[in-house]
């Protein structure tokens, strides 16, 4: 009844923000429940005092959980009550990771006598560096060559089965494991925290790092991928011995407060707990989709098809990828983004539609992307295509064609008004090389290029010039050539003349 009698009381003072005020109370409490009971951080540790910031449903709080990761490293004692745990770590130091199976007698009985799958990640604990972390990982390959972020030390581990580090994952190592057996994985971090502040002059700060653990099961066909639980807590790492002066400095600094300060702080732990947390989302990739920059079918046309003129403005040529349309669905704009090289960034983009994704501004993509993929992502999502470095207009040489033209030389005064009649293709050049050209004439012609021996330009006079790779780059945009063909000496080739 006393409790009862008091609890409003403390409620009112909670809400005013005078904690001090009320402290008696407090004290009142546990000399009712009896002597010595309770302290201030225990009371202040009750679910009514406490802010709950686990995103559990209320009905989990209690519930074991399957498994517990437990970190052999004791805790920082400068962390405040309700605050996350920080651990301190030295660079390249082999730590203790104890996987331990907690489940109750017959939950999950469909893993008894097997493996389950553990993946081990170092992230980033900010979320500024998470929307980089491609380009913070890539930044630190480039500096460190051929160094891995996370390692197994596998002469000391115990209980793990087929270890795997992914060479492009720098960050990422996996293994099996049979939870009815003793499992201890020992883990390495390479990275230290300074390593990614945004200034460097001395002193600073290091970013804190996360060390997530999912766990999964089997499925009907054998693959890892049906999640059991995912856990991690919050590092910070220092170059060797850089960790032990950081807990010695904050135990001292703890040893200088008051008693009452004391309070507000949690006591250092010799082990780290891993609190549960969600999955890390995994990339989906899609099997059925062409690679990127690929289409698996070449279309080719006749030169009698189409029609165009050399005053008429040519289509762009043909997007190496497709364009995201705002109708796009979430799930076909992930698909967009994986044909489109964008993989890193879809666990970002994971609820975005085609529509969500072109109201991005230019300065949006280059804040969650970094400057290199943001222009590259924004281009994307516009559509811009580069423009070819040269553009010819072709037009094939007919039977009418010719005799126009000797008439037009019999009559020169006569001008030729047929000449805009013709069908002209257009033929976009990047590399400005004979072989190009060749490609790109073989494929209006639609045959092979071996087909084509030579190709000429009419000079002064009527005489064959071969074309070769400066004369392609000394043509002038948008240049208008007539196609005659002339049978080579083999019987299966070609010479093409451009008039």
């Amino acid at each position: 009844m006393a409790w009862a009698l008091k609890l409003p009381l403390a409620d009112e003072v909670i809400e005013s923000g005078l904690v001090q005020d009320f402290d008696a109370s407090l004290s009142g409490i546990g000399q009712e429940l009896g002597a010595g009971a309770y302290s201030m951080s225990d009371v202040l540790a009750l679910p009514i005092f406490k802010q709950e910031e686990s995103s559990l449903p209320p009905d989990n709080e209690n519930e074991i959980l399957p498994f517990q990761y437990v970190l052999c490293a004791a805790t920082s004692p400068a962390v405040k009550l309700h605050d996350e745990t920080l651990t301190y770590l030295n660079q390249g130091q082999s730590y203790e990771i104890r996987m331990l199976d907690n489940r109750k007698l017959g939950e999950l009985p469909e893993i008894n006598g097997k493996l389950v799958k553990s993946i081990f990640r170092v992230v980033f604990h900010d979320r500024r560096l998470q929307y980089t972390e491609h380009q913070q990982l890539e930044g630190w390959r480039w500096n460190r060559p051929g160094d891995r972020i996370l390692d197994i030390d596998i002469p000391m581990s115990v209980g793990i089965i087929d270890p795997r580090a992914n060479p492009t994952q720098l960050n990422t190592v996996e293994f099996l494991w049979d939870p009815a057996k003793r499992t201890s994985v020992f883990i390495q971090v390479h990275c230290i925290s300074t390593e990614f502040t945004m200034r460097k002059h001395g002193g600073e700060k290091g970013v804190p790092f996360r060390v997530q653990i999912d766990t999964f099961k089997e499925n009907e066909n054998g693959e890892y991928t049906e999640h059991l639980h995912s856990a991690s807590c919050q590092i910070k790492v220092f170059k060797p011995k850089g960790a032990d002066r950081k807990q010695k400095t904050d135990r001292e600094k703890m040893e200088k407060r008051t008693p009452h300060e004391k309070e507000k702080y949690q006591p250092s732990y010799e082990t780290t707990i891993l609190t549960e947390c969600s999955p890390w989302p995994e990339i989906t990739y899609v099997n059925n989709s062409p690679s990127p920059g690929f289409n698996s079918s070449h279309s080719s046309f006749s030169l009698g098809e189409g029609n165009g003129s050399p005053n008429h403005q040519p289509d762009p040529p043909p997007p190496v990828t497709d364009n995201l349309l705002p109708t796009t669905t979430p799930q076909e704009a992930q698909q967009w983004l994986h044909r489109n090289r964008f993989s890193t960034f879809t666990r970002l983009f994971t609820n975005f539609s085609g529509a969500d994704l072109l109201k991005l501004t230019r300065d949006d993509v280059i804040q969650i992307c970094g400057p290199a993929d943001g222009i590259r992502l924004f281009n994307a999502l516009k559509g811009r295509m580069v423009r070819p470095r040269l553009t010819i207009y072709v037009c094939q040489e007919s039977l009418q064609l010719r005799e126009q033209q000797q008439q037009q030389q019999q009559q020169p005064q006569q001008k030729h008004e047929d000449g805009d009649s013709n069908v002209y293709h257009a033929i976009y050049l990047e590399e400005l090389t004979a072989v190009e050209l060749t490609e790109k004439i073989a494929q209006l012609f639609s045959i092979s290029p071996r087909q084509i021996s030579q190709i000429y330009k009419q000079g002064p006079t009527g005489i064959h010039v071969l074309i070769s790779d400066e004369m392609i780059q000394n043509f002038q945009e948008e240049a208008c050539f007539i196609l005659d063909t002339m049978k080579a000496e083999t019987n299966d080739s070609y010479h093409i003349i451009l008039k």
